[in-house]
C-alpha cells in the first residue's frame, strides 16, 4: 500500500501545477497576440498615435520657446527644468489613451465578439494595458528625443538611468489602469476624452511642470504641493537634474510620494477595473 501511495504522489502534485503552468502560459499568449492584434490597427490608423507622436513634440516647442523666454527658474536653464516635467506630465496623459481605447472597445462591439471566442477574460483587459503601456513609452521617446535636440542636458548616472526608466514604467502602468477603469465607466470615447483632460490636464499645470509651484498663488501653491502629478513631475526633475524641490513632505521626498501614489492607484484601481470588467462582460 505504502509503494503504492508513493508512487501516486508526485502525480497528484503534478497535475495541479501542470494545469496552472498550462491556464497561465494560455493567458500570456492570449495577451500577446490582443496586443498584437491592437498595434496591427496603427498602420491602417495612424493618427491614433497622434497623442503620443505630435503631442510631444508641440508641447515641448510650444512651453519651451513660447514660456522659455519668459521664465527664468534659478540654477537650471528652462529645458532642463521642463522636459523631466514633460516627462512627468506624459504619464498621467496615459489615463486618457488608455481610458478612450477600452471605452472605443466597450462600445464598439469588440468585447462582444471576444466574448464569442474561446478566450481568457482577463487577457481582454490585460492587453488593453500592455498596447497602451508601448504606445506611452514611445511618446515619452519622442519627449526625450525632442528635448535632447532642444538642448536638455539629463545629468544622471548609469544606476539613475535604469531608476528612471523603472520609475517611468511603474507610472504608466499605474495611470493606465485608471485609464481602463475610467474607461469602463464612461458612456464614451469623446466622454472619457473630455473627462481625461478636465482631470489631468489642469493637475498637470499644478504640479509644476511647466512653472515653479513655489512662484504660484496661495490656492493653487497649496493644491501644486499636494497635486500626486507634482510627485512624479518632482522625481523625473530630482533623478535628472538632481534637483530638491520645497513646500510639502512629498516634493521634498519626490521617489518615495511617486512610489505611494503608483502603489495606490494600482492598488485601487485593478481590483476595480477587474470587477468593473467582470460586471460589464456579464451583463453583454
Amino acid at each position: 500500500m505504502s509503494t503504492v501511495s508513493i508512487g501516486l504522489l508526485p502525480t497528484g502534485i503534478g497535475e495541479p501545477v501542470q494545469a496552472t503552468v498550462g491556464r497561465t502560459a494560455r493567458y500570456l499568449r492570449e495577451t500577446w497576440l490582443l496586443v498584437v492584434r491592437s498595434l496591427r490597427t496603427v498602420p491602417r490608423v495612424p493618427e491614433r498615435l497622434s497623442d503620443v507622436t505630435i503631442q510631444p513634440v508641440v508641447f515641448t516647442l510650444l512651453f519651451l520657446y513660447v514660456f522659455g523666454s519668459a521664465i527664468h527658474v534659478p540654477g537650471l536653464s528652462y529645458q532642463n527644468y521642463l522636459v523631466p516635467g514633460l516627462v512627468g506630465q506624459g504619464v498621467a496623459f496615459g489615463v486618457i489613451g488608455a481610458g478612450v481605447a477600452t471605452s472605443t472597445d466597450f462600445t464598439s462591439g469588440v468585447i462582444d465578439r471576444f466574448r464569442s471566442l474561446p478566450i481568457t477574460r482577463l487577457s481582454v483587459i490585460t492587453a488593453q494595458v500592455v498596447g497602451q503601456m508601448l504606445e506611452q513609452i514611445l511618446g515619452m521617446m519622442i519627449y526625450i528625443g525632442v528635448g535632447l535636440a532642444a538642448g536638455w542636458r539629463p545629468q544622471f548616472s548609469t544606476a539613475g538611468l535604469a531608476e528612471f526608466i523603472g520609475l517611468v514604467l511603474l507610472g504608466v502602468f499605474a495611470f493606465n489602469w485608471l485609464g481602463v477603469l475610467l474607461g469602463m465607466m464612461v458612456r464614451s470615447s469623446d466622454a472619457m476624452q473630455g473627462i481625461g483632460f478636465a482631470l489631468v490636464f489642469p493637475l498637470s499645470f499644478l504640479a509644476g511642470a511647466f512653472v515653479p509651484i513655489s512662484g504660484m498663488k496661495a490656492v493653487p501653491r497649496a493644491i501644486g504641493n499636494w497635486d500626486p502629478l507634482s510627485a512624479f513631475v518632482a522625481a523625473m526633475r530630482h533623478i535628472c537634474q538632481g534637483t530638491n524641490a520645497q513646500g510639502s513632505w512629498q516634493l521634498e521626498h519626490p521617489i518615495v510620494a511617486m512610489l505611494g501614489w503608483s502603489v495606490i492607484l494600482i492598488g485601487v484601481c485593478v481590483p476595480l477595473a477587474l470587477r468593473r470588467f467582470r460586471r460589464v462582460e456579464s451583463a453583454i
